[in-house]
């Protein structure tokens, strides 16, 4: 396990706390980012720097991608400079970003056809603290050998990994979670408003909830955010709940499933981009009522 060298590709608010576990955990890790500057907290832990994304992967024989969208997905591993260009070995790309499961198959099949390299898909729950923390979530599609062989690394990052089925299936399980996700910061949003606009501490809902049918980590996580305006650091963006319910209103018109909390999380999410602009948190659903 300590031989494997590993990559990790895309350093933003959540790669960057993982690739950090990773090198804690005395793991050799080469690193990339599309931004110079956000890696120098991991060189400073002994990272080595790659100059693309095929210098990244080629040696590497996990290489773990933690991206935007699929469409910086496909830039990483097709433009050049991609992972595509390195050498063929035995390597898997383990794909963090949550990106609609058809697109997951696409890419897969396309790099494996060009230089041999074997995906994983591997979106997680748990926003920042769990990065940071190393209690993700992790919801895999793939083959069974290859999930086995990440599961030692990928486990320096998280609480759990569940080996779901073939390739898309962790995309799949993680639109699903964004369901749940996006749904209750909506619900939370509207529970901790009432509470305000009543009279009482909102804070301490978690408390008085504890141990009833409402409570939950992130009832225990959103509340105290919510209920004091203060979202900084952020855990999660607007725009990426955005792009994910938005993928999941289109599996459902392919599968015929009804989503109607689903709809109305997007339009919450949404509204609150259009007010608070377009990098705004998640939570600041809450924010949408102010005054009322």
């Amino acid at each position: 396990m300590a031989a494997v060298k590993l990559a990790f590709i895309g350093l933003g608010l959540m790669g960057a706390p993982m690739a950090q576990r990773l090198l804690a955990a005395g793991h050799h890790v080469t690193v990339w980012n599309r931004s110079p500057a956000k890696v120098a907290p991991l060189m400073a832990t002994g990272a080595r720097v790659a100059a693309n994304p095929a210098e990244a992967a080629a040696d590497c024989g996990i290489v773990f991608l933690n991206l935007m969208d699929a469409a910086a997905t496909e830039a990483v591993c097709f433009a050049p400079g991609g992972i595509v260009e390195a050498p063929r070995m035995d390597r898997i790309v383990v794909d963090h970003a949550s990106i609609a499961p058809d697109r997951t198959r696409a890419i897969a099949a396309r790099l494996r056809e060009g230089n041999g390299t074997r995906w994983v898909d591997a979106p997680v729950s748990g926003g920042t603290r769990g990065a940071t923390d190393g209690t993700l979530a992790v919801m895999a599609g793939g083959e069974a050998a290859d999930i086995e062989r990440i599961r030692p690394f990928v486990m320096a990052m998280a609480r759990n990994l569940t080996h779901l089925g073939p390739l898309g299936a962790g995309q799949t399980a993680k639109l699903c979670n964004q369901i749940i996700s996006g749904s209750l910061m909506s619900v939370i949003a509207e529970a901790v408003r009432l509470a305000q606009n009543a009279g009482i501490d909102a804070n301490r809902l978690p408390e008085a909830f504890a141990g009833g049918f409402a409570d939950s980590l992130p009832l225990r996580l959103f509340v105290p955010r919510m209920a004091s305006g203060n979202h900084d650091p952020p855990i999660g963006s607007a725009a990426s709940m955005v792009k994910d319910l938005e993928t999941v209103l289109r599996l459902a018109a392919e599968t015929g499933t009804p989503v109607p909390m689903s709809s109305l999380a997007l339009q919450m999410l949404r509204l609150t981009m259009a007010r608070f602009g377009a990098d705004a948190e998640a939570l600041m659903v809450h924010s949408l009522s102010e005054g009322a």
